[in-house]
């Protein structure tokens, strides 16, 4: 089975915490040649340090926050000039702060549309010429299984999540033909700081410990654990490799079965 990512350049973003960290890392693992992409400088150097550098003796970062897609597009586009050949993209941020969709302020809507679907794509329209000419392009975005099944208490991670599947999977059925594949990965309880605050604000709303939280959400996981950021991004470097040339518009869960769907 192929999977070495050896002469393959990624873009990863979120890329220094939790799954987006897990990811530049197997990825540099497997060969490839990995630029960060996050907006806090220092910690996008010091993770570069913690890069194998298996497939490629430098590694590089873009500094860019999604909370502002013209700067995130102006820094890919000084970046591109340098670095022009781009086979893999992984898409990922951090979601959207809880609560009800009922009570959203429209704001929070909009931040979201433009942190995950408008950012994702400036970053596919950079890298996709470059992906048709190399005849090799992976996108992965990683979402939440609340394009599956709706999270209660994530009205708005809810609503921007199902946006951004379906905009996936319409840009499979574009780009299959150009040996450029479009997925996504549907990571479930995930020990990160995320989970970490979700629990944390659930315990707090609810009037009981932490423990307890964290109790009642590994009961509804068949395997009986949180996973780990690693697994998840075991998943992605997967999808990011030859071996998975036909896969492709697909909602691919990571979440130890807790989805009672198909």
């Amino acid at each position: 089975m192929d999977i070495d990512l050896k002469g393959k350049r990624a873009l990863v973003c979120g890329s220094t915490q939790g799954i987006g960290k897990a990811a530049a890392i197997e990825l540099a693992s497997l060969g490839a040649h990995v630029t960060l992409v996050a907006r806090d400088e220092n910690k996008l150097k010091e993770v570069l340090d913690e890069l194998p550098l298996t497939g490629d003796p430098q590694h590089h970062y873009i500094c860019a926050d999604f909370d502002d897609p013209e700067s995130l597009k102006n820094a890919l586009n000084a970046y591109l000039i340098k670095e022009n050949d781009v086979h893999i993209l992984i898409n990922n941020t951090g979601g959207p702060a809880g609560g009800a969709a009922i009570d959203a302020e429209l704001d929070e809507f909009t931040l979201a549309f433009n942190r995950h679907l408008i950012c994702n794509q400036i970053l596919a329209q950079a890298v996709v010429p470059s992906m048709k000419k190399l005849g090799y392009g992976r996108i992965i975005n990683v979402i939440s299984t609340s394009v599956k099944v709706p999270i209660q208490g994530l009205g708005v991670s809810n609503t921007i999540r199902g946006a951004v599947a379906n905009w996936a999977k319409t840009l499979s059925l574009e780009l299959g033909g150009f040996g450029i594949t479009v997925n996504n990965i549907l990571p479930g309880f995930t020990e990160t700081a995320r989970i970490r605050s979700i629990i944390s604000n659930n315990a707090r709303k609810n009037g009981v410990s932490e423990a307890e939280i964290e109790e009642g959400m590994k009961k509804q996981i068949p395997v009986g654990r949180f996973a780990e950021a690693s697994e998840t991004a075991a998943a992605i470097a997967f999808l990011a490799s030859p071996a998975a040339a036909y896969i492709n518009g697909v909602n691919l869960p990571v979440d130890g079965g807790r989805l009672g769907c198909l």
